[in-house]
């Protein structure tokens, strides 16, 4: 079988594929892409000749390859994928799959369009102990999901200046609490299947860290969801809070699965703690807790983020290969991952209300939204501009940018 011939744009999260293809016998890397002409010669010198590099996305995508892995920024991955789709490559995507609703549609449509193959990298879907609460799911274990709790915090600002190097547009700063949303809410979806109907939002208070980091949103965001059955996930993300933690727990009419908490220091997300029946209506104590896979070797044990990342990999490229079983996120999946976000901010923005999720699978839904690009970003919502924090842009002093700066050149 002949390899699978990849580009990736973007060399700094871009470098798990390029370990990817290095490391195994079904991908072969071909081009990189960079603005960042600094991180592509320090790429060139580590990989070296063989691979085409490019800083002109549009030279990149004419190269000859099968697919491409989008790793530039959260905020430009519709576009960059729209225009990938018409050169007809595959495109695998990091988070997140688009920044409006008028990219969402049009992403959508060049993917029906061109018959090709998206896939959404939420790597947090594969880890161990979300990906043993699917197994069990959709295996009826757990019963009919009736309540969930996903929490993605992480305080980053010790790495704030190496992934904003004191941009004070660079999209994390400007991003509102609730757009990261995907890592504590994808696995419920892909968890379950069900679909996501209606959001409530809620805004942690911009604080002290965010101001020393330079963004200007709310410290975390925090969203009550309705799915589809009535049951109600319970979702937090953000990267103001004091500590970190990665944690999942979903209740079934059969029982309850949870993964450890970080402080816990007992895994994480590589350890599950269940508590099953074997008929609704039982209530007796049966805990049990083991770290899924741990005794049988695999070779997404050395991957980061809990393996996730060499899953997302491999079934991507075991899809183009021709295996239609291969377990990918489509966009229809990633939007039900990612819109619940969206609409949480603009739940606050109303007042805390409820309002509903759009299910873009519809044809005739996607036309309210065709045309609405509201964002934070000036450069894409045009008349549609929001804030980054419901209370107004907090001001945020040039020095501090150029302090983040400074300890970016530092190292």
């Amino acid at each position: 079988m002949s390899k699978v011939k990849i580009g990736v744009f973007g060399v700094r999260r871009g470098s798990v594929v390029i370990k990817y293809c290095r490391t195994q016998s079904d991908a072969q890397l071909v081009a990189v892409c960079d603005s960042w002409e600094q991180g592509l010669t320090d790429m060139k010198k580590e990989l070296g000749e063989d691979i085409a590099y490019y800083t002109s996305f549009d030279d990149f995508i004419n190269h000859d390859m099968d697919a491409v892995f989008l790793a530039n920024y959260a905020t430009e991955h519709a576009p960059y994928a729209i225009r990938a789709f018409e050169k007809g490559l595959h495109v695998l995507s990091e988070v997140l799959p688009c920044q409006t609703m008028k990219e969402a549609v049009e992403l959508i449509e060049a993917i029906e369009k061109s018959g090709k193959i998206y896939a959404y990298a939420e790597n947090c879907c594969f880890m161990a102990a979300p990906y043993e609460m699917r197994k069990l799911y959709r295996s009826g274990q757990l019963g009919e999901l009736e309540y969930g709790e996903g929490e993605y915090l992480h305080n980053c600002e010790s790495i704030w200046p190496r992934i904003t190097r004191g941009d004070k547009n660079h999209w994390r700063n400007n991003m509102y609490a609730h757009f990261y949303c995907t890592h504590s809410f994808g696995p419920f979806i892909h968890i379950t299947g069900l679909r996501p109907i209606s959001v409530t939002g809620f805004e942690l208070p911009f604080n002290a860290r965010m101001e020393r980091m330079g963004a200007k949103s709310g410290s975390a965001g925090l969203a009550i969801i309705t799915m589809e059955n009535g049951a109600i996930i319970k979702n937090i993300n953000g990267v103001g809070c004091s500590k970190n933690s990665l944690w999942f727990s979903i209740y079934g009419t059969l029982g309850r699965a949870e993964s450890a908490r970080e402080d816990s220091q007992y895994g994480m997300y590589s350890r599950i703690f269940t508590n099953l029946d074997r008929y609704e209506g039982e209530c007796f104590d049966r805990p049990n807790t083991y770290c899924p896979g741990a005794d049988q070797p695999s070779p997404a044990q050395k991957w980061g983020h809990g393996g996730g990342d060499y899953y997302i990999m491999h079934n991507f490229v075991d899809r183009i290969s021709g295996n239609t079983d291969a377990e990918t996120i489509d966009i229809y999946e990633a939007l039900d991952m990612f819109l619940p976000g969206m609409f949480a901010y603009r739940s606050v923005l109303a007042g805390g209300i409820p309002v509903n999720i759009p299910n873009l699978r519809i044809p005739s839904e996607r036309d309210r939204w065709r045309n609405d690009t509201w964002c934070t970003d000036p450069a894409v919502a045009k008349d549609r501009l929001v804030p980054s924090y419901s209370k107004g842009n907090p001001h945020i002093p040039d020095e501090t940018y150029q302090r983040v700066y400074e300890k970016w050149l530092k190292g």
